[in-house]
């Protein structure tokens, strides 16, 4: 049951927001009693907490399995940015944006582990482009890894509509590419664009 509270909570605040969704909504749309849901969670803050855990956990698990079909490193880049289209297209408002507004505690805890887990699967893929060719030798890897995410975390926390934080998104990844791109590099960026058009 615990499970499956977090799960249904989970759905209506990405679709309807964090601060909208009520204990009481949640209980109506599983025709069960908030104190059913007040058993297993003592307010709505620790199921929020529970709930962005699990997104956490399943977006990281996801982009896993996605370096493990060994892309090259920048098709593998933008198969994981589909995914998070995927994921999030049909939101009106950006997740980040709307946690860091309404639970700041939890937005900072989240993103504390999200900067541990980019910082792993970045550096990952910039090492894994500069051996295959497609990055530049002798880049300073820390650095080029803390200018993306930065990018990508701003433009997420800032950006209210989540149609307008993938395309801003987008242009990141081109831009963070092009930066530490060989002219091979360049090409199979250009080829992964044309197949966005």
């Amino acid at each position: 049951m615990k499970e499956k509270i977090i799960k249904t909570a989970t759905d209506m605040f990405l679709k309807l927001g964090f601060k909208s969704v009520t204990m009481d909504d949640i209980a109506c749309e599983m025709c069960i009693s908030k104190k059913t849901i007040y058993k297993f969670f003592s307010n709505k803050e620790v199921l929020i907490a529970e709930g962005t855990e699990i997104i956490h956990q399943n977006i990281h698990k996801i982009i896993d399995e996605i370096v493990a079909k060994n892309f090259n490193a920048i098709e593998e880049n933008f198969e994981i940015r589909k995914m998070f289209k995927e994921m999030f297209q049909s939101l009106d408002t950006s997740p980040l944006f709307q946690l860091k507004k309404h639970y700041p505690e939890i937005y900072q805890k989240m993103m504390a582990n999200e900067i541990e887990d980019c910082n792993t699967v970045f550096t990952q893929n910039i090492i894994k482009g500069i051996e295959q060719g497609l990055y530049r030798e002798n880049l300073d890897v820390e650095t080029y890894v803390k200018f993306y995410y930065t990018l990508i975390f701003s433009i997420n926390e800032t950006t209210q509509k989540e149609s307008e934080a993938l395309k801003l998104e987008l242009y990141a990844l081109e831009y963070h590419t092009r930066a530490i791109a060989t002219p091979k590099g360049i090409t199979e960026l250009e080829k992964q664009l044309s197949t966005l058009i």
